[in-house]
């Protein structure tokens, strides 16, 4: 018998001022058995990090949610759908093998990647030359002590605030913080 995915919920109030975005997200993340914490709320700093994408790239007719996730490879961790249905903006985290982000890259407009993780950087190294000609795609690092510091946050009931400043997101559940400042690769 195949485990079931655990259920997070997640109130998120997001003040992204680098982009005057701000909003209130009702959210409900399905973390799948071989996710840890970390991963999971890696997808959700991301969405946060792209909300303002909804407005930016599609005047707010679209919708910013979580994929399936690991449960379903072929589908993004987190992706922005406009009402035509087009998908604007394929979001993943880790560090994937080139062909699902080739793939990824002929089904939508953009796609991001961030990628965390102690051997972030020797993936990086291994992979460049396959993603480089890759123009929709653009991706980031997550340093890993930043990524590792969201464990602290997870819960499967969630109250957190987003501030996205200067390129920095601060994840906030009372008193707990995290930031995370991601660097551009590509």
């Amino acid at each position: 018998m195949a485990l079931k995915s655990t259920i997070f919920k997640a109130d998120l109030a997001l003040a992204d001022i680098d982009h005057s975005c701000y909003t209130d997200m009702a959210l409900m993340l399905a973390r799948h058995p071989s996710e840890t914490d970390e991963r999971m709320m890696m997808r959700l700093a991301a969405l946060a990090l792209n909300a303002h994408q909804v407005q930016d790239l599609c005047g707010g007719d679209a919708k910013i949610s979580f994929g399936a996730g690991l449960s379903s490879p072929d589908e993004p961790d987190v992706q922005l759908v406009d009402f035509t249905g087009r998908t604007r903006l394929w979001i993943e985290v880790g560090q994937p093998d080139e062909k699902p982000l080739i793939k990824a890259c002929s089904k939508a407009d953009q796609v991001i990647l961030y990628v965390y993780g102690p051997a972030g950087e020797v993936w990086w190294r291994g992979i460049e030359s396959k993603l480089s000609r890759l123009e929709r795609l653009t991706v980031w690092r997550v340093p890993a002590d930043q990524a590792q510091a969201l464990n602290s946050l997870a819960a499967r009931s969630m109250q957190l605030s987003a501030t996205v400043q200067e390129g920095q997101l601060t994840l906030a559940v009372g008193d707990a913080s995290a930031s995370l400042e991601p660097v551009r690769w590509k």
